[in-house]
């Protein structure tokens, strides 16, 4: 069926839609033509090729679909990608107790945004009844970072990680594919990194790529959430109380030295996890690891594979 925009140009349309985002507390919001990402598939295949994907073998799988957004949703035209910040204000207290990467803290970000995605969603289909569209929240085969780029939300730094001039790293990425065309924002073609390298040199367990890739092998994020096997020993060392992501890479770029913290209440760190002393980690039950952590994104990993690393970084 034909999409009958004749109620509402391309342009106003875009317009509607990032004042929705706005008023749905999305941090970026920018729009990309739909297009295959030839260039991006070619170093993601030679990525995984050399093994740097470590055990996420599903990064091999359905390649196609990976560089081709059409392949997710017939007669795809354009793709909203949106940035929400996950920069908390409010940290762990104890300078001795196990740290968690700040995406973790609050709720599970894929539901809090894959919700507001829906909302947005809704409203364009209500300008535009016979839209169809397609949501992506960190999972299925879209390749994020780089339409991102696309969308003119910011560049791929050293680190690999997508950073925005205005609110830093710290930010999560979600995605509607439509089978409308809109206005289309400009791709990001410059890089503000310059010849800082911050990042690679402050990686504990030197993780990061000369080329925008990092190795998972390597990488404290992977080790301690992917990674199913223990973690191998020449690493141990290196953790540096970390137990469930890194977020080493962004705290030493200049780009989040001054980016403004969120003011998301449900991506904030609980008050109660926010003051677990050591002793307090050492001690979590089953009980209280699924109390605590059962609607954040922790809940991918077991009680018993999380307190091993609390105990391998402790003792």
């Amino acid at each position: 069926m034909a999409i009958n925009m004749d109620s509402v140009s391309e342009k106003k349309l875009s317009v509607l839609i990032k004042e929705k985002s706005k008023e749905l507390n999305f941090d970026l919001c920018g729009i990309a033509k739909v297009r295959t990402l030839a260039e991006n598939g070619a170093i993601l295949k030679k990525w995984c090729e050399a093994g740097m994907n470590d055990q996420m073998f599903y990064l091999e799988r359905d390649f196609e679909k990976r560089i081709n957004p059409a392949l997710h949703l017939p007669g795809a035209k354009s793709i909203i990608v949106t940035g929400f910040s996950f920069n908390s204000p409010v940290m762990q207290k104890d300078p001795e107790a196990p740290l968690l990467s700040r995406y973790t803290y609050g709720h599970d970000y894929h539901n809090v945004i894959k919700t507001k995605l829906k909302v947005l969603l809704d409203f364009i289909i209500s300008n535009v009844p016979d839209c169809k569209g397609k949501i992506f929240v960190d999972s299925g085969t879209m390749m994020e970072k780089a339409w991102a780029v696309e969308a003119g939300l910011g560049w791929q730094g050293k680190h690999s990680i997508l950073i925005n001039r205005e609110i830093g790293s710290f930010f999560f990425i979600g995605e509607i594919i439509l089978n409308i065309a809109l206005e289309y924002d400009t791709k990001t073609e410059s890089d503000h990194c310059g010849t800082c390298t911050k990042c690679i040199d402050e990686c504990p367990t030197n993780a990061i790529n000369d080329n925008r890739t990092i190795d998972a092998r390597k990488c404290i994020a992977n080790l301690t959430i992917e990674n199913r096997g223990p973690i191998p020993e020449e690493f141990i060392s290196k953790l540096g109380r970390r137990v469930y992501g890194c977020d080493r890479c962004q705290e030493v770029c200049p780009w989040n030295k001054d980016a403004t913290p969120n003011n998301h209440r449900e991506l904030r760190i609980s008050d109660e996890v926010a003051s677990m002393t050591k002793s307090d980690w050492q001690s979590l039950t089953p009980e209280s690891f699924n109390r605590l952590f059962g609607k954040t994104s922790m809940s991918r990993v077991k009680h018993d594979q999380f307190i091993k690393n609390v105990r391998l970084v402790l003792e």
